[in-house]
């Protein structure tokens, strides 16, 4: 490790009352709370660009889903996208009455109920890809191209680890 990645180490640290170093952000601020308000954030920001297209936070998600594979059950969904089934029947059901989608049974196997996009909801996933577009250009001004691949890969890691960390519980 550099002189300099020891000196951004050590800044970047705090000792607890027990003595212990401890984590912390920009400003001493810690990385949950910073991870958490920018989640929010970038959330908020998406679902302001959503507005006019009549979608709420969490739909887009399902939309992209289907724009890439059309007919899905909603337990694959919810499990694709970490939601619990009762919210992704909820978040279904009020597509449907927004006409984003449909559900109809499976052409093989009557007993599953698959979801698809309607008319509607295809002509939608172009305004969704913008809105995120969008939100990712804000989001990113002032970082060049490998600042923003590093923040990617720093953030997928962060995610791994707390996902396999979960998954040992």
């Amino acid at each position: 490790m550099s002189k300099k990645d020891k000196g951004d180490k050590d800044k970047g640290e705090k000792k607890n009352k027990g003595g212990k170093k401890k984590d912390a952000g920009a400003a001493g601020v810690p990385l949950t709370v910073l991870v958490t308000q920018l989640a929010r954030t970038m959330r908020t920001r998406l679902s302001h660009n959503l507005a006019d297209s009549g979608l709420y936070a969490g739909q887009d998600g399902v939309m992209q889903l289907l724009g890439e594979e059309d007919g899905i059950t909603p337990g694959a969904l919810a499990q694709r996208l970490g939601v619990k089934a009762p919210t992704m029947t909820r978040t279904i059901g009020r597509m449907e009455a927004q006409g984003f989608v449909m559900r109809r049974a499976d052409d093989k196997d009557a007993r599953l109920t698959k979801v698809y996009l309607t008319e509607e909801g295809r002509n939608s996933i172009e305004r969704i890809a913008s809105a995120a577009d969008d939100c990712e250009r804000v989001a990113t001004r002032g970082l060049s191209g490998k600042e923003v691949k590093v923040l990617a890969r720093l953030l997928v890691t962060v995610e791994e680890n707390l996902r396999g960390d979960s998954e040992k519980r």
